[in-house]
């Protein structure tokens, strides 16, 4: 049911937050960054089996992609639908007891377990009752800040111990990019959504407001990366950032034209790879 390419996301931008870290002058201790990142994909593979679980009857309906449409496993009837739910209780549990075993041990900071709980939160709230955040036209946004906002911060506070606000604004425009990114997706599964009633922001949005909110969405993304200061933002982030402006171009010309979300997911990987790649080198 744990779909490789997201996990392996998960992967991408929890390292990029310890390269945040490394370059403010911080020194990552492997057990540290080890022992976080254990805790964390337990986590997110809670939240992922909840939304396997609470998107059964969408992802039998629609279309599937690498980024969008579920694994296929449970519409498949290759597992129980309730197998999902309680391997997803399993990990939750597995992943916040290691947190706080982390944090009674001293290995894991006060502030990176805080983020851990409360991503872990709006995970599952992102999916099931009592919000289902991603039913009533806000799972857009909780997504976006939890995957472009919350994980790398907690790779950060797992290093630094702490999250500051400088940490946080650097990791706004790919925040932004992710935000785009579930424009795509969801628009993917529009129709199925729509039918079994989840309100995503593609299934009553007209086109082309949904446009208009791309693209202002893209725009705003780079011009904080080019409004935050040197000290904030290594020029090296900046310039190797500038590469996924063409994939981003082409994204905003084929979203709602085309049923793939691919240019739009792949200008959010390129972005997050460049802004990694300069992190590294400014660090």
């Amino acid at each position: 049911m744990a779909r490789p390419l997201i996990m392996a996301s998960v992967v991408l931008v929890y390292l990029a937050g310890l390269l945040i870290a490394r370059a403010r002058g911080h020194a990552v201790e492997a057990g540290t960054a080890a022992g976080a990142f254990a805790a964390l994909l337990l986590v997110s593979l809670s939240i992922h089996y909840t939304n396997e679980y609470a998107d059964h009857e969408t992802d039998a309906l629609t279309r599937p992609t690498r980024y969008s449409g579920g694994s296929g496993v449970l519409p498949s009837g290759q597992v129980p639908r309730r197998l999902a739910l309680q391997a997803a209780w399993i990990t939750l549990l597995g992943g916040l007891g290691l947190a706080l075993i982390g944090w009674g041990a001293g290995w894991l900071a006060e502030a990176a377990l805080l983020i851990l709980i409360i991503g872990a939160f709006f995970g599952w709230m992102y999916s099931l009752p009592p919000l289902k955040l991603a039913w009533r036209g806000w799972g857009e946004l909780d997504n976006a800040l939890l995957g472009g906002l919350a994980l790398p911060l907690y790779g950060y506070s797992a290093v630094t111990g702490r999250v500051d606000w400088e940490a946080a604004l650097v990791c706004l425009p790919f925040t932004l990019l992710v935000f785009n990114n579930l424009l795509a997706t969801t628009w993917a599964d529009r129709h199925a959504d729509a039918q079994v009633g989840k309100f995503t922001l593609a299934t009553f949005v007209p086109v082309r407001r949904l446009r208009w909110l791309y693209l202002g969405v893209v725009a705003l993304a780079f011009a904080l990366l080019l409004s935050l200061p040197r000290m904030t933002l290594p020029p090296a982030v900046l310039w190797l950032s500038l590469p996924a402006l063409p994939m981003l171009a082409w994204g905003a010309f084929t979203y709602t034209r085309q049923h793939t979300p691919y240019p739009t997911s792949n200008a959010m990987v390129l972005l997050l790879l460049g802004q990694m790649a300069g992190w590294w080198w400014a660090g």
